[in-house]
């Protein structure tokens, strides 16, 4: 059964799912707001592209690889990026991450994911943005966090992945800030380590 996060909250991903994960997917979801004040030329609302990004640390807390829309996939194949959505078109995730827990190597400690508005558009101009993390193995989502706030911020670190106790947990960090890839967030990320 899913659990809706809140922020600061923490999660055993394997409690959650009730077995031990191996694949999950960081699936990012978000809908244009097609309301009057927002509307593009022609009439339709403009184009969203979020941008959902996982950057590697290690125990010392250093940045070890990133998979984003410019890297699809990390050096070491256990994180891959399905590919940019620019636009939030269609139904189901926009955007995924996938991480093989099992390839991901004993010294990275944490996985951060974030999400950048890269067409600049603050949080309030883009409805139903959320963030969940499916187990691969069976498509059954185990935890989802909701991304929509009112603000003018354009950026947001969304979860941790960690190691802990010798099993993967989450925190559902819900951080906002601004800038619109995720080295403009480093800074603000690296409290969280």
């Amino acid at each position: 059964m899913s659990i809706n996060l809140e922020k600061g909250q923490k999660i055993s991903l394997d409690k959650q799912a009730g077995v031990a994960l191996t694949k999950v997917i960081m699936g990012l979801a978000w809908d244009a707001v097609k309301s009057k004040g927002f509307m593009g030329f022609g009439g339709s609302a403009p184009d969203i592209d979020l941008d959902a990004s996982c950057i590697m640390f290690d125990e010392q807390g250093n940045k070890s690889d990133v998979v984003w829309f410019r890297q699809l996939k990390s050096s070491d194949g256990s994180i891959v990026h399905t590919g940019d959505n620019r636009t939030g078109d269609g139904d189901g995730d926009d955007e995924q991450i996938i991480v093989d827990l099992t390839k991901v190597p004993a010294n990275v400690k944490s996985l951060i994911f974030t999400v950048n508005s890269f067409t600049g558009q603050s949080f309030s101009q883009i409805a139903n943005a959320t963030c969940r993390i499916v187990n691969a193995s069976d498509n059954k989502e185990v935890a989802r966090f909701n991304l929509s706030a009112l603000g003018s911020h354009n950026a947001q670190i969304m979860a941790k992945l960690y190691r802990h106790g010798g099993e993967w947990k989450m925190h559902a960090i819900g951080e906002i800030g601004n800038g619109r890839t995720f080295d403009e967030l480093m800074p603000q990320i690296t409290p969280h380590l």
